[in-house]
């Protein structure tokens, strides 16, 4: 499991200083050619990296002045969703269990930013888990939504658990309603906190979708 001592949004500024401006960038380039890789970032692929292993709520997002709605979760952040399976050991990813398989996408534009941070100044500083939370509130600006206060420090898991996030760790894509109530109020998740952020993420993406 990855550990990091998480601190303020001025953790690269000495180390990497244009590292959270090429992110910025990378995805307002991703979101204007396809405006729903917006909610890719955001509500998948961040989302189900933080949501498996999950105990605490750390960070909160305002939702139209009204709910203060937990998006940032202090353990479980670390990128393990973007771990490949290796049949050479006998490693196995998350990407391919039930929630995640032909279900999450953006593994390309992470990859992406990544490429782009390890081939500019300089290589080996930014953790992909990073990458994850940084582009999560610049997705969500990019579709005209409010951003948050991120901190980091993260460091990239070596592990992943596919058997917890195949067996409740996730919500289903076929789950009912009182399921899905329960994987987020089993992780300290109201059922407000579970209904606002899914509401203002169908607004950013779909402006026209009834309220």
């Amino acid at each position: 499991m990855a550990s990091g001592q998480l601190s303020s949004s001025g953790f690269y500024a000495t180390s990497y200083p244009t590292a959270l401006s090429t992110i910025q960038s990378e995805v307002n380039s991703a979101v204007a050619r396809e405006r729903r890789m917006g909610a890719s970032l955001m509500l998948r692929l961040h989302f189900h990296d933080c949501f498996v292993t999950a105990k605490y709520i750390a960070l909160m997002m305002t939702i139209d002045k009204q709910y203060s709605i937990p998006l940032c979760i202090e353990q479980g952040c670390d990128a393990s969703l973007l771990l490949d399976d290796n049949s050479t050991t006998g490693f196995q990813g998350e990407k391919t269990d039930v929630p995640n398989n032909n279900s999450v996408r953006g593994f390309e534009m992470i990859d992406a930013i990544k490429t782009k941070l390890e081939t500019t100044e300089c290589p080996g500083v930014v953790s992909c888990a990073d990458i994850l939370a940084v582009a999560a509130p610049d997705a969500v600006v990019a579709l005209g939504g409010t951003s948050w206060t991120v901190q980091l420090g993260r460091r990239d898991s070596t592990t992943a658990n596919f058997a917890l996030a195949d067996n409740g760790g996730l919500p289903f894509f076929d789950s009912d309603l009182s399921t899905l109530i329960k994987n987020f109020t089993d992780k300290g998740f109201t059922e407000t906190e579970f209904v606002a952020p899914h509401q203002e993420l169908i607004q950013l993406v779909w402006p026209s979708a009834p309220p």
